[in-house]
């Protein structure tokens, strides 16, 4: 999709999910781990672990954000992602940091790591593998 057309989060979504991938990361956005949240990007690592990054765009965007601690039981390593301009010091302690644009990013702060129980692990990455797969017969075949 043209950059003129998505908003400045799915910007930035975009710019941590070809950093990710740079990391050997399988990325999808907009995941929903359980019914009721959505996280903005998730990324599958090549040893199966598993990042959720939550992107935000401006401090209005950050202030008005009040899901984002159900995140961390979901993930291996939980990040911000922010533009270059952010206030990153109103950001919680306690994760990762990302500074990223419309076409990449960069890791500013590695996020502590918070291992998944083996059985969240196996039903998040059963949950992504068919969300991937789903979304790819879509764009193949929008009709079925």
């Amino acid at each position: 999709m043209p950059s003129d057309l998505l908003l400045p989060g799915q910007r930035l979504a975009r710019g941590v999910c070809r950093l990710l991938r740079s990391h050997d990361f399988a990325t999808l956005d907009e995941v929903a781990p359980r019914p009721g949240l959505r996280v903005d990007v998730m990324g599958l690592g090549p040893r199966g672990e598993v990042w959720i990054i939550e992107c935000k765009s401006s401090r209005g965007d950050f202030q008005s954000d009040r899901k984002w601690q159900g995140y961390l039981e979901w993930c291996d390593r939980y990040f911000w992602a922010v533009p270059q301009d952010f206030p990153a010091e109103i950001l919680p302690e306690g994760a990762g940091l990302i500074i990223a644009d419309d076409w990449f990013g960069e890791i500013v702060t590695m996020a502590p790591a918070h291992p998944l129980a083996a059985a969240r692990r196996k039903a998040l990455t059963l949950r992504f593998a068919r969300m991937a797969a789903l979304r790819h017969h879509a764009m193949r075949d929008p009709r079925s």
